[in-house]
């Protein structure tokens, strides 16, 4: 090996630190004397938390600022949530490693209620996601949902402050800073389906580097890996954003995958299903028929009245 030493481009906020702590771990753990640092920068996506996320750019934001420090010689790898990563990746760059997948499902979290059935009418759930806005709407549209932003810590001091009489957030992120104990409630697929690439973590590095690419490349989970490339060619087929009400999620059923994805217009009042299997080599075709499937019922109009 002759990489002594590697810098890991991260964002600041407390789960970011640990997801990159996370990685840095398991990289040390496989090459012993090898120096990991971490390297945090500042994104606008974290500087800019009394908007919505969709206004000002989305969660691109939070993977262009790590890009940028990559390009610039700060960095040489970045540790993202593998959901914020947009669609298509900058030729620049690619994203070679998809770690095993953590809980994959969204959490019902509050300090009254059991779970979103329970809530009284008129009830007020904050959310930073416009997909879990839009199912939220759908299951129970007498609901008031509202945007919720800044860190885990930020929210839940928010709802125990009595600002929301619920919030949803990931699971995954309650998990790995040691808060599962706040979860009220797991939200199965069929109540909340998850985002494209929830609960799993990427590491992305510059596409001209093959030494850090062969650093990092048995870090790779292979099953979390098809999963997820099922699920983001749904993203890529429809042209989707991180910040549209569109979700997709791909479970193993022995060598073949299991799609699911949905479309729905913020409000709640249209939502498209459709579903699929497939050997699991297949993975990208299948996201495609599937993103097709929902097309054809009217998800392009949906998201150009988003986008």
């Amino acid at each position: 090996m002759s990489i002594t030493h590697l810098r890991i481009a991260t964002r600041r906020s407390p789960l970011a630190i640990w997801q990159a702590e996370h990685v840095a771990e398991r990289l040390r753990a496989r090459h012993p004397g090898l120096e990991v640092e971490l390297v945090r920068l500042s994104t606008r996506g974290d500087e800019i938390t009394d908007r919505p996320l969709m206004a000002v750019g989305g969660k691109a934001l939070f993977v262009k600022a790590l890009e940028e420090g990559m390009l610039a010689g700060k960095a040489d790898i970045a540790v993202h949530s593998m959901k914020d990563i947009p669609a298509e990746v900058p030729d620049e760059f690619r994203v070679p490693v998809i770690l095993a997948r953590d809980d994959p499902f969204d959490a019902f979290v509050s300090r009254h209620y059991g779970a979103l059935d329970e809530l009284p009418t008129g009830g007020c759930v904050g959310t930073a996601s416009l997909r879990r806005e839009c199912q939220i709407r759908a299951r129970r549209p007498d609901l008031t949902v509202t945007s919720l932003r800044g860190n885990v810590q930020t929210r839940l001091g928010k709802l125990d402050a009595g600002e929301f009489d619920a919030i949803v957030l990931a699971a995954s992120g309650l998990r790995r800073l040691g808060m599962a104990d706040q979860i009220t409630r797991a939200m199965p697929a069929e109540e909340s389906l998850p985002a494209v690439g929830q609960g799993a973590l990427a590491i992305e590095c510059r596409a001209d580097d093959p030494e850090v690419d062969a650093l990092i490349r048995d870090l790779d989970d292979p099953d979390s890996h098809d999963r997820v490339a099922a699920e983001r060619a749904v993203n890529a087929r429809l042209e989707g954003s991180c910040h549209v009400p569109l979700a997709a999620y791909a479970v193993l059923e022995g060598d073949d995958l299991w799609l699911r994805a949905l479309v729905a217009s913020r409000d709640g009042r249209q939502v498209l299903r459709a579903e699929g299997r497939a050997p699991r080599h297949g993975a990208g075709a299948l996201g495609n028929t599937v993103a097709g499937d929902l097309l054809a019922q009217g998800a392009g109009e949906i998201l150009a009245d988003i986008q």
